[in-house]
């Protein structure tokens, strides 16, 4: 059955390289908003212009998943889905299209994260932007943590 893939986790967890495995075994369509704004961004530090781009080029990439999963085409959203609200919110619509819903949670702690995004930000590739610990932080405490009648 066409299948909607969640993958949740803060930067730094391993939602894109989880993606681009599933991308292949699951034979699905994977969107990554980083990759698409990447493309647009003249300047990979104007975090203001990344900001701004996430919610439209999010909503351009939910209109492609929805025609997807309506052709029967499995879709990857690595979002990172970091509050209950949004991810009940895309179980109802995956639900509403005929589609199930997996949730992958990638569960790392802060400390680790940050030694993974100091690695990161020293060799940032195409699609990939540097985060800051105190960014990370503050990012960690708006997360809301799933609970297993989610997963």
């Amino acid at each position: 059955m066409t299948t909607l893939f969640l993958i949740c986790g803060l930067p730094g967890s391993g939602k894109t390289t989880l993606a681009k495995k599933l991308e292949v075994s699951e034979r699905a369509l994977r969107l990554c908003p980083d990759e698409w704004i990447a493309i647009l961004l003249a300047d990979p530090n104007d975090i203001p212009e990344l900001d701004r781009l996430r919610s439209p080029i999010e909503a351009i990439q939910w209109e492609t998943a929805k025609r997807a999963l309506t052709l029967q085409v499995s879709v990857i959203l690595e979002w990172g889905f970091w509050s209950r609200r949004e991810r009940d919110y895309y179980r109802t619509e995956a639900e509403a299209l005929g589609a199930n819903l997996r949730l992958y949670y990638l569960d790392i702690e802060v400390e680790e994260l940050w030694n993974r995004l100091e690695k990161r930000n020293s060799e940032l590739l195409s699609g990939a932007f540097m985060v800051t610990k105190e960014n990370l932080e503050k990012w960690s405490k708006f997360f809301e943590l799933p609970v297993d009648e989610e997963l």
